[in-house]
């Protein structure tokens, strides 16, 4: 088809927000399945047309975070990293945006081609929550698009914006993270030396707060890729200050852009969510709950076995008075 034009799109998220909704929404039957290469991952590839342009969509595994070595991190890291895609869609759940927002900042970190997709809008609705998607926009700095992926007609305005974005018709102002003098004063040494190999100063500041924090595999990974070979000294705990400046962040976006109607509708969540979460409470439940699985798989499902054996015993016994009656 003249002046076609094939564009790439990588949809992330956390896990259970929709996002493969999203995906089968767009691409319908134009979709395949398979693997990761070198990983059990399976991964999740269509495409759909709009305005005689395609569109391939990737569907990047779930996860919550892109900070640790988990395969799901590592693939969606690298590719949101190396693989040049045209737009980033990040689809976050509306009735939890906090939490979400802790990947959209990290992602924010290392590119700027990023639409936010605020799903579930009905659920916050009824949990008596109203997001400000404009004010977030104004917070982010990159365009905010409110759907309810079960809608099909909604997505529309996540189509166009897609399209916008492809076209370099919409202008993001992403304000990177700030740390104190000293460490900025290191990560713009190395972001210079990183860009003689990195044209993204976006991507290239991204590269020099990783190799100032120094996990190996992701530092390896880096240098092979863009082929940097600079020697630096890792500065202590950085790793910990960036997870703890992107919370920091994530939680005053979240009570600037979410009101609650209802104020006391979450409590009882959140109680139950800080003491599942919790280092003291949470590890010894989970340990109960390990030990109740093993208990009933090992000795509790005796007791039902036992109870309808005895049924069945007594059923058979029955059925044959009857026959032998005949």
């Amino acid at each position: 088809m003249a002046n076609t034009k094939k564009y790439k799109i990588a949809l992330s998220g956390n896990p259970n927000v929709g996002k493969s909704t999203i995906f089968n929404a767009l691409t319908g039957m134009h979709q395949h399945t398979g693997n990761w290469a070198g990983k059990t991952v399976a991964n999740a590839r269509g495409e759909y047309k709009y305005n005689n342009n395609i569109y391939e969509v990737v569907d990047l595994p779930g996860t919550y975070s892109l900070m640790s070595n988990s395969e799901e991190e590592e693939i969606a890291r690298d590719y949101i990293c190396f693989e040049n895609a045209d737009c980033i869609v990040i689809v976050a759940d509306a009735s939890n945006l906090e939490r979400n927002l802790n990947l959209v900042k990290q992602i924010l970190e290392m590119q700027e081609n990023i639409i936010i997709c605020v799903n579930l809008l009905d659920e916050a609705k009824k949990k008596g929550m109203k997001i400000d998607l404009n004010m977030l926009e104004q917070e982010l700095g990159v365009p905010v698009v409110g759907v309810i992926a079960k809608k099909r007609k909604t997505l529309k305005k996540l189509i166009d914006t897609i399209e916008k974005v492809c076209n370099f018709e919409l202008k993001t102002s992403i304000e990177s993270t700030k740390y104190d003098k000293n460490v900025e004063n290191y990560i713009i040494k190395v972001q210079r030396e990183v860009e003689r190999n990195v044209k993204n100063s976006k991507l290239a500041r991204w590269i020099a707060i990783k190799l100032l924090e120094g996990n190996e595999k992701i530092v390896g990974k880096i240098k092979n890729e863009f082929n940097i070979d600079i020697k630096i000294e890792p500065i202590e705990n950085l790793a910990e200050t960036t997870i703890e400046k992107i919370m920091e962040e994530s939680e005053k976006i979240c009570k600037k852009v979410v009101k609650l109607e209802k104020q006391n509708y979450n409590k009882r969540d959140e109680k139950i969510d800080k003491i599942l979460t919790s280092k003291m409470t949470g590890i010894p439940i989970m340990i109960l709950f390990l030990t109740l699985v093993f208990w009933i798989t090992i000795v509790g499902a005796n007791y039902p076995s036992e109870l309808l054996s005895k049924f069945f015993s007594r059923y058979r016994r029955k059925v044959n008075g009857i026959l032998c009656r005949h």
